[in-house]
């Protein structure tokens, strides 16, 4: 078929069930703010909203120890 699309490649999702949802890259992620892009080969999507730089992990779901 001349017109055919082509096959597309399925991306690889690897979700940790301590962390944040690993996708490869790039991606286009859609917020309420809107499209936010990565061209980065792999992509942390925060799934704990604790993050500052939301839609992107900022490993702020990783325990912290206490200085003293």
């Amino acid at each position: 078929m001349p017109n055919a699309p082509e096959p597309r490649t399925p991306r690889r999702v690897l979700v940790d069930p301590h962390g944040p949802v690993l996708v490869e890259g790039p991606v286009e992620v859609e917020t309420p703010d809107g499209i936010r892009r990565s061209d980065r080969f792999m992509v942390a999507l925060c799934t704990c909203r604790r993050s500052r730089t939301l839609p992107w992990c900022d490993t702020s779901h990783r325990p912290r120890e206490r200085r003293r």
